[in-house]
């Protein structure tokens, strides 16, 4: 009988790639024949818009979406924070990588004394935006749109004082720059740090194959991010972080919401046991709504229409 050879669709930038390139690697190690296929999606090519004005959900993901509807590709990587919390019918979430480095990260240009002061600070991302602002109101943010390597580039030849990136990508591509400071104040993107492969439903050689790859401890901790994501019903636009780590049999859990311009903030810190966490995030997500998050989402969602 001859082995399928399991074609698998990336994104055709550098880090996409190199997360493709991963997961060949390990497939390959199994024993498994593969081939990489990349495309250009929309998100990639669309650089003058800000990623909410692109109707953000699955701009990263629905080029690869068709492709594996079309059978061009069987499997899909993402990093994990692109995908939307509802996948199309017919494709699956087949395994979840161990998890990076989940911090965001301040990349500047040497000297940090605006941070007392005025300055200004480069992000696509609201939930970025909105926690810069609520701590450093007199700050200025403006767009930044691009895969990593555009966006150093960006950084480089601007005035900006700094901008910030996701530290695992930085990191897996080895672009990482000695000028950059933790943002451990900084709640991440719900599966910040995390890989995603994906799969059609229908084809149990590949879902038998990835499924040898997942990591159960990021499973559970991005799913519960991803569930509270998708309660708040935040897709990828509204400004909303959280961060779920488990530390012995107990997962600890931070989550937030803030208006667009930062200055409201909610947030819920909790810690139960490991036995509990089916419905952990959605509760979690359920008591923000209560104390004024169903009202401030309203809000939201209402500016960004305008």
């Amino acid at each position: 009988m001859v082995q399928k050879v399991i074609r698998i669709g990336t994104r055709d930038s550098e880090l996409a790639l190199w997360q493709a390139h991963t997961v060949q690697k390990k497939l390959n190690d199994l024993g498994y024949k593969t081939e990489i296929i990349a495309v250009k999606s929309q998100g990639d090519i669309l650089l003058d818009k800000p990623l909410y004005e692109l109707g953000i959900t699955g701009i990263f993901t629905k080029t690869l979406d068709i492709a594996m509807i079309n059978g061009q590709v069987d499997i899909a990587v993402h990093s994990m924070k692109d995908v939307p919390t509802a996948l199309p019918i017919g494709i699956i979430q087949a395994a979840v990588l161990e998890r990076a480095n989940t911090l965001d990260i301040l990349v500047h240009k040497g000297a940090l004394d605006f941070l007392e002061g005025n300055g200004t600070i480069a992000t696509g991302s609201l939930r970025r935006q909105a926690q810069w602002l609520h701590k450093y109101p007199k700050h200025n943010v403006v767009d930044l749109r691009g895969n990593v390597n555009t966006r150093m580039q960006k950084l480089n030849e601007s005035d900006w004082s700094g901008a910030v990136f996701a530290a695992a990508g930085l990191e897996r591509i080895n672009l990482k720059p000695t000028d950059f400071i933790d943002l451990d104040w900084m709640i991440p993107a719900p599966a910040q740090g995390a890989m995603v492969i994906v799969a059609m439903q229908n084809d149990e050689f590949c879902k038998e194959a990835v499924a040898k790859l997942n990591d159960k401890e990021t499973e559970i901790c991005t799913q519960i991010e991803r569930q509270f994501l998708k309660t708040l019903e935040g897709g990828c636009t509204a400004p909303i972080g959280a961060l779920a780590k488990i530390n012995n049999n107990e997962i600890h859990f931070v989550g937030n919401l803030f208006s667009i311009d930062g200055k409201e903030k909610l947030e819920i810190e909790k810690t139960i046991s490991l036995d509990n966490w089916t419905d952990f995030g959605k509760d979690c997500a359920n008591e923000i709504l209560e104390k004024g998050g169903a009202a401030l989402m309203k809000t939201i969602q209402e500016s960004l229409k305008k």
